[in-house]
């Protein structure tokens, strides 16, 4: 073995020595920067391949000991602002473990749509151009060639019956809530040719 020791590159038996007489010194001295003895192995690992990674030569084992431990103490505070800095971006990549069910969602939407089709046509139309093309009531009037005073009647006739139709017989009220959706607003011969 001594043989071997000796056809090694002086930078390799620095290491071996070093290892062999400091390890434990190494280790505790990284314990005791991080808390953690698996981290203070892994720092003691790292530390080793940064500093002896370009093949330095000229070190002694007491020279050598005191940049390892110069580079326990860097890439612990390496891997704190990397730490630090994914902390403040995770929550944009997070995911959560469960997800809503889109089936509330597209229930409500259905019966949305179901109450819709039991309104007159009149409130109906007045609903969807109010709510969805988002128009004024005079808006709704001049479109429609009704009163101001009709539309706000069909309005609330129309929200009344469906306010009925979408309350849960406890009480719960499942109308959606929220902005209401905007569209682009049309002009009265577009409303009325579909367009």
């Amino acid at each position: 073995m001594a043989e071997a020791a000796l056809d090694q590159p002086q930078w390799q038996q620095v290491v071996t020595r070093l290892v062999a007489e400091r390890g434990d010194a190494l280790t505790r001295y990284a314990y005791f920067v991080c808390g953690s003895q698996d981290d203070a192995a892994d720092l003691v690992q790292d530390a080793l391949v940064k500093t002896f990674g370009r093949l330095r030569n000229g070190f002694s084992v007491a020279s050598a000991e005191g940049y390892v431990r110069r580079a326990i103490l860097n890439t612990y505070i390496d891997r704190g602002r990397r730490t630090t800095r994914w902390r403040k971006i995770a929550h944009l990549t997070a995911v959560p473990d469960v997800a809503d069910s889109p089936s509330a969602q597209s229930e409500s939407r259905i019966d949305l749509h179901e109450e819709l089709r039991k309104l007159t046509p009149r409130e109906r139309a007045c609903l969807v151009l109010r709510y969805y093309d988002d128009l004024k009531v005079d808006d709704i009037a001049e479109t429609l060639e009704l009163s101001s005073g009709a539309v706000k009647r069909y309005l609330s006739d129309g929200l009344a019956k469906m306010a009925v139709s979408l309350a849960e017989p406890d009480g719960t009220d499942h109308r959606p809530t929220g902005p209401r959706p905007t569209a682009p607003r049309t002009t009265a011969l577009g409303a009325r040719n579909g367009n």
